[in-house]
């Protein structure tokens, strides 16, 4: 008995010996190595954590992006609504993140909340406004007078002799005009302060030139794009000119640095855009075409789009152009292209729309009591109607909710699912 116990002693000390006493392998590691492999350890320990995370992110991500893309709103709730003086109302404008409101007596600028920011009195008998960046011309169409704004104010007022056809604003309050008399159209130019620039282009009704349809300064208002229309072999026909005021255009006649005529045999160009800096479109009869002045010197075509079936409405935003046309068989349809003229969706709809608009990454169509939402991806993401008419449609602070404005009302509306309108 002594014996096994005296051998039960011997195990139990080389077990103990064995847990305290290290190995041959482990003797021969420094301390050293021992905290380098501990650290190699916890970076694996962390990179697996990391990559959970990052595939429940993404995960996440992506469920995110589908519900925003494939849902539909289906009512909605007023967040907040503030009642209009309406006056001789006009219409409303996008004017930066707010609302530009304008009649044939004043205009008015409304932030996000409904709150006017500035208040200015005229008296204008066929007003129509005008808007790029931070800055807002209103010309009094076949009047004489056109108020320039930033987002503080009147900046000025330019006086004209002749009567005005069309204007275009730059981003930084640079004015161009199309004023017209018995036998030629010009198109002035006007500083922010309303003080005439030493430019002007004289088009001679019945000339080679042609007469000026629409214009449109480029944001940085050194590039004008011009649709004009004149008559050859006695039929009426399009072009699209563009001019360089820019230091560089100095060095080409009348600044003038293209001319499109080709393009546009026996069709008109009725308005022009530029879209930003670069990109800049020309809607004809028939077609729309998307133009680049990279080269500043040399406008190019990038592309031209036929359009077979009716135009009926067009409209467009920095990015984004759009068109709505009706075919042969009455079915309308909803075209948006890129500003390079990249084709982003084509959706055919059924809805009496009177206006159309893009707003960031949505389409707009609507009537003055209801509305369409689409987004980039041509899906529809409301569908709804209002108690009060409808002058304007556009996003709102955030990505649920739309700013819905006419002559006499201004709401922000949160879109919903399921439930009731209120």
């Amino acid at each position: 008995m002594s014996e096994l116990n005296s051998m039960n002693r011997e195990i139990k000390k080389n077990q103990l010996r064995r847990q305290i006493v290290p190995t041959s392998a482990n003797k021969d590691e420094s301390s050293e190595e021992i905290i380098k492999k501990a650290r190699v350890k916890v970076k694996k320990k962390r990179l697996r954590i990391f990559l959970v995370l990052s595939v429940v992110c993404l995960a996440g991500g992506i469920g995110v992006y589908q519900y925003f893309q494939f849902h539909q709103y289906t009512s909605f709730g007023v967040v907040w609504e503030k009642a209009m003086n309406e006056g001789s109302f006009e219409g409303y404008m996008n004017f930066g993140s707010n609302v530009l409101k304008y009649s044939k007596d004043g205009a008015s600028y409304i932030d996000s909340k409904g709150k006017e920011v500035w208040i200015q009195s005229y008296e204008m008998k066929s007003p129509k406004a005008y808007v790029s960046g931070d800055y807002a011309a209103i010309a009094d169409q076949q009047g004489n007078s056109i108020y320039i704004f930033d987002k503080a104010g009147n900046t000025g007022v330019a006086t004209t002799v002749l009567p005005i056809v069309k204007a275009s604003v730059s981003s930084y309050g640079v004015v161009a005009a199309i004023l017209e008399d018995s036998t030629s159209n010009y198109i002035y130019f006007f500083k922010q302060d309303g003080s005439v620039l030493d430019v002007k282009i004289k088009a001679l009704l019945g000339g080679d030139s042609g007469y000026p349809v629409d214009v449109s300064l480029s944001p940085d208002g050194t590039q004008l794009i011009g649709a004009y229309a004149y008559v050859k072999n006695g039929t009426l026909n399009g072009r699209v000119a563009f001019h360089n005021f820019a230091e560089i255009g100095k060095s080409v006649p009348d600044r003038l640095v293209g001319g499109f005529d080709e393009p546009y045999v026996s069709s008109l160009v009725a308005q022009v855009r530029f879209l930003d800096d670069t990109y800049s479109c020309a809607f004809a009869d028939n077609s729309v075409s998307f133009y680049s002045t990279k080269n500043a010197l040399s406008p190019e075509l990038i592309k031209q789009i036929p359009i077979e079936d009716e135009i009926k409405s067009v409209f467009y935003s920095k990015k984004y152009v759009g068109l709505v046309v009706t075919g042969s068989d009455g079915q309308e349809r909803l075209q948006v292209y890129k500003a390079n003229g990249d084709k982003v969706f084509t959706s055919d709809f059924q809805y009496s729309y009177t206006n159309a608009d893009i707003d960031g990454d949505r389409v707009f169509l609507y009537n003055e009591n209801s509305c369409r939402v689409y987004n980039l991806s041509g899906r529809l993401k409301f569908s709804g109607t209002f108690d009060f008419p409808v002058s304007k449609v556009r996003n709102g602070r955030f990505p649920n909710t739309l700013i819905v404005t006419g002559p006499q009302n201004m709401k922000e509306i949160r879109l919903q699912i399921g439930g009731h309108y209120q």
